[in-house]
């Protein structure tokens, strides 16, 4: 088999971003293999960026708040565990249907590119994610989605690339929006909500040695097939994934053309997500409203040395 040969509208089986939760950018996470340009998105984890930390201590930006005490009942290092399992999964069920994109494509290159720029503004929001294993892939299917799991697993469908012909601006919005959900550990958060409402018997016997680790981590997986973020959830990850487009040198404002262009995508039979995202004309408001806050930080941010385009409308397999 020629692996260069990539298909673009394959049908591949649920998975999440916050599954349940359906949507273009919600529906699933299927992750990723990810070097950059030979070096690997793995190594940016390491990449700490002094100046964001310190930009958020001087009020630039965004400030969202603590994250909620609810993670605390779910180890961070399980959930990563976890994603990273359902992430060979995923990744491996693409492959089989050639539907994971070869780490030479131009559109691949072009998701790379833009993380490499983003991620080293990531820790600023959460320490852990200077040791994350960053990895980023292209799913050969026709849905409107993009994801980005526990542990910086971003995933990118080619239906969200093609159809909605999305600048590079826009799609450092929508990946900084699934960088935030990570960032913020909603899922976590999910989790320690659903542990407690039960009162977390399962979880306590689990991590004392009374249960399955494989168990344990097994479930962990499912739940992150089937989360529903909030619309509270929603809302921050588009303020965090503003603030993070904008310092690395992305206009923030094209969060407000990427949504209109998810309104028009969404006309004749509005899709899940939005039973969980703000209306459109609301989260279009809310990011007008922010916008004064990240402007002066995309103003002096170093812009990008490349810029890419949309895949050719119509384009299929390479």
């Amino acid at each position: 088999m020629d692996h260069r040969v990539f298909v673009t509208d394959a049908e591949l089986p649920p998975a999440p971003h916050a599954p349940g939760c359906g949507c273009s950018l919600h529906r699933r996470r299927r992750l990723s293999l990810g070097l950059m340009a030979g070096a690997g998105l793995g190594a940016l984890g390491a990449c700490g960026t002094p100046g964001s930390a310190t930009a958020r201590a001087q009020g630039e930006g965004i400030d969202v708040g603590k994250r909620s005490s609810f993670v605390k009942l779910v180890p961070a290092e399980q959930v990563e565990q976890a994603a990273a399992q359902q992430f060979v999964q995923m990744q491996n069920q693409a492959r089989q249907k050639r539907a994971l994109a070869p780490d030479d494509h131009p559109q691949l290159l072009r998701l790379r590119y833009i993380a490499q720029r983003m991620i080293p503004f990531a820790p600023a929001w959460n320490p852990r994610a200077q040791q994350w294993r960053w990895e980023v892939i292209l799913i050969g299917s026709p849905e409107i989605n993009a994801f980005c799991m526990p542990g910086g697993k971003i995933a990118f469908f080619w239906g969200i690339l093609s159809k909605l012909q999305l600048s590079d601006d826009e799609v450092a919005m929508i990946m900084g929006h699934e960088m935030a959900h990570a960032l913020r550990e909603h899922a976590r958060e999910r989790m320690g909500k659903s542990f407690a409402t039960r009162g977390a018997l399962e979880l306590g016997s689990a991590l004392l040695g009374l249960g399955s680790t494989g168990q344990l981590l097994a479930g962990m997986g499912e739940q992150l097939l089937t989360l529903v973020f909030s619309r509270d959830d929603e809302s921050e990850a588009d303020l965090v994934g503003m603030d993070l487009a904008a310092r690395a040198g992305y206009d923030p404002a094209a969060g407000i053309t990427l949504w209109q262009k998810m309104g028009q995508a969404s006309k004749g039979g509005p899709p899940e997500f939005l039973s969980t995202h703000p209306k459109g004309p609301t989260r279009i408001k809310d990011i007008e409203q922010a916008l004064p806050r990240v402007e002066p930080l995309y103003a002096r941010a170093p812009k990008p040395t490349q810029r890419f385009g949309p895949p050719p409308p119509g384009e299929g397999a390479r």
